[in-house]
């Protein structure tokens, strides 16, 4: 039975400080107050699927966590998600499995580039984009998104020709865009990986928020673009942690259509990275796919809500702030430049507002004054954090107003 959302709420929503959680337990160790809302990371306050739940004790009650394999169940319920929800058809030998997307991505950079080639990502854009170029020593290129009042769109002019002039190896991409929310249409797909294959540059097709789609975009994978017209140049990452809350169970997938980049990669990672499977992550997600369906749709539905409160509580009362279109992702992009001088934002968020968030700066160095809030949390957050930055606001205009006086 369908739970309504504040019965959804009241069900799965947790405290999860004490728990050793990297997002409320780490606050004073990341920005030096222990009291602040966390609304940073990208990870949820609810629990799994029950089915996930379930699942997981049944395998713990088993007591013996020895070398395991990735059983043809588990492919069947992941294929079948992602034929069923986004009209993807894989094919077991395209995937490669991995701990976590963002040491994919690492990987990739790795396996597919040399010292001192250079590596495009269109920001802002989640910051290990950045770190996984820079720290494998690659030349790292840029091309900035068209921000239009809040809605993005891609710069193909200089993606195209920063990729000429640089002579671009690899193109680390996201959708949904994190963080500014955009879910790109095909059209958009068609024409960045055209732009790639006519310079032979490959793709990496960072597609990990593929299930949160917020607006009435739909999610469009690299993979069935053109009808697979570019699958030998593209390499697609992906895993079950955001749709499911899952990320400690460190288990995520590496598509690779391409026999020969298949080789390559298989080459390469023999040398350097002799991995097992996660037992227990492969056995939560097999449960997510299988049955977890309903979960994340009454979790978008909060997502949703949380958005919509956040945008139009925002426009009646601070409508200089401009907050992103949400299209996926459960992550709201909000430029503050109007109200808050650039150089005072983590003052006045922090000190004034009471809030953990990413700031704009960590995905572009163009963007300071923008911040990223996580809103598959609780409205009760969501709410304090909206009420937190209209207080604090109305109290600067106040003082600047008796400061004008005097």
């Amino acid at each position: 039975m369908k739970l309504t959302t504040a019965e959804f709420i009241e069900k799965y929503a947790v405290k999860r400080t004490g728990t050793n959680s990297l997002k409320w337990d780490a606050l004073d160790q990341r920005y030096g107050d222990p009291d602040l809302i966390a609304m940073w990371v990208a990870d949820m306050e609810f629990q799994v699927p029950e089915a996930v739940t379930t699942a997981l004790t049944e395998r713990v009650n088993h007591g013996v966590y020895g070398y395991s394999y990735t059983p043809d169940s588990y492919y069947e319920a992941y294929f079948n998600w992602m034929k069923q929800r986004h009209n993807i058809k894989l094919e077991k030998d395209w995937l490669r499995f991995d701990n976590g997307v963002v040491n994919s991505i690492y990987g990739l950079v790795n396996t597919f580039t040399k010292p001192q080639d250079a590596v495009m990502i269109l920001t802002p854009v989640y910051y290990p984009f950045h770190n996984a170029v820079l720290d494998n020593h690659r030349q790292l290129i840029t091309s900035e998104l068209i921000n239009k009042a809040g809605h993005y769109e891609i710069d193909f002019a200089d993606v195209e020709a920063k990729i000429v002039a640089n002579k671009v190896k690899l193109l680390i991409q996201c959708s949904p865009h994190n963080p500014v929310g955009r879910v790109w249409t095909e059209a958009e797909l068609k024409q960045l990986l055209e732009i790639c294959h006519r310079h032979h540059v490959l793709v990496v097709s960072d597609e990990i928020h593929q299930d949160i789609i917020i607006g009435q975009q739909p999610f469009v994978s690299a993979l069935t673009v053109a009808h697979g017209r570019y699958r030998n140049g593209l390499i697609v990452v992906t895993a079950p942690s955001k749709s499911f809350n899952l990320a400690a169970m460190l288990n995520s997938h590496v598509i690779i259509p391409s026999e020969e980049l298949r080789e390559r990669y298989d080459k390469i990672h023999q040398q350097i990275n002799q991995t097992e499977v996660s037992a227990l992550g492969q056995v939560a997600a097999e449960a997510a796919y299988r049955d977890g369906g309903d979960w994340l749709d009454q979790v978008l539905e909060v997502v949703r809500s949380n958005y919509k409160y956040l945008r139009d509580e925002l426009a009646a009362k601070v409508p200089a702030i401009k907050v992103a279109d949400l299209e996926g992702t459960y992550l709201a992009w909000l430029d503050l430049r109007a109200v808050v001088p650039i150089d005072l934002t983590k003052e006045f968020i922090q000190d004034d507002c009471h809030l953990a968030v990413d700031f704009g700066q960590w995905f572009s160095k163009n963007d300071a004054g923008f911040v990223r809030l996580n809103l598959a949390t609780d409205p009760k957050f969501v709410h304090a954090a909206v009420a937190n930055i209209i207080t604090s606001l109305t109290k600067i205009n106040e003082t600047r107003a008796i400061s004008a006086t005097e």
